[in-house]
């Protein structure tokens, strides 16, 4: 039987606990970046999975491939629900999984893949508290090497039903009309900027205007990569929490998912994640590129 989730939160403690059971699937969603602002680049973490340690069993999620649409104007464009289906059950997640994710930074990357199982009405899924960096500073146990135990075979004959279904696609994504919108006043909500000033550079079009800025970095514990207790995070989000509706946005659309899930946390049950952020915006808005 697979673990109960109680919270979108687990921590290292209950993940030690029920390592290896049956449908447990541990996702290891790292990314690695390089460069600010417009000179960003993105590299899947495989190599770093493999060479420096993974929770074991876990197996690695690409989120640059994977579960994004490659060929989308914009890095990490969310996944179709088809191309969704197939990542996750190539991983081995079946619609009973329970499903942990974790990354090697701050969490947004766990965060963002949280969010689009999600979005595809899928609930069983939890984000690591502090992620890799807590894990192994714990001392608890690390596994080198590529998965030593293959997920079980994807391919099936015609007629057989998919080791995974997405559900119908939720309301949890913002687009540029939607963002837009809220700019205006036409259909008001708060915009969150969560990506941190290291990250967006200092020379950037203006971002959205209006928006709110509570980054990432401010919202968990910088020893050990945890969200901050509940105290503090309400404390960082205190200017909007009682909007009725809130949109999440940073760089591409991953920190506005730690946003998102500490949100979720504290109970806001209306936010959602504008999906290519800045670089959406930017290059839908010719006078904030001129500017």
């Amino acid at each position: 039987m697979a673990p109960v989730l109680t919270s979108p939160l687990v921590s290292t403690q209950w993940l030690a606990d029920h390592l290896g059971a049956d449908e447990l699937i541990v996702l290891d969603a790292s990314v690695h970046t390089a460069g600010t602002g417009f000179q960003t680049t993105w590299q899947t973490a495989r190599d770093a999975y493999e060479q420096r340690g993974h929770v074991p069993g876990a197996r690695y999620a690409d989120l640059v491939e994977a579960f994004s649409t490659p060929d989308a104007a914009v890095p990490f464009t969310r996944p179709d629900a088809e191309r969704f289906e197939s990542a996750a059950s190539e991983l081995g997640v079946t619609n009973g999984s329970t499903v942990v994710v974790y990354d090697d930074s701050v969490g947004e990357w766990s965060a963002r893949l949280w969010w689009i199982f999600r979005s595809f009405g899928f609930d069983s899924v939890a984000v690591l508290d502090g992620g890799f960096t807590k894990w192994r500073d714990e001392g608890r146990p690390v596994r080198v090497g590529a998965l030593r135990t293959a997920p079980a075979p994807t391919s099936r004959t015609a007629g057989e039903p998919a080791a995974f279904l997405a559900g119908e696609e939720r309301a949890l994504w913002a687009d540029h009309d939607r963002v837009l919108r809220a700019v205006s006043g036409d259909e008001p909500a708060t915009l969150v900027l969560a990506a941190p000033d290291a990250a967006l550079g200092t020379e950037h079009p203006p971002i959205v205007p209006g928006s709110t800025t509570v980054p990432v970095d401010a919202i968990v514990d910088p020893t050990t990569n945890a969200f901050l207790r509940r105290p503090a995070l309400e404390q960082a989000f205190a200017s909007v929490l009682d909007a009725d509706e809130i949109v999440t946005y940073c760089g591409v659309g991953s920190a506005a998912c730690a946003d998102a899930l500490a949100l979720t946390v504290l109970g806001h049950d209306k936010v959602r994640v504008y999906d290519g952020s800045l670089l959406d915006w930017w290059r839908r808005e010719p006078e904030a590129l001129a500017s």
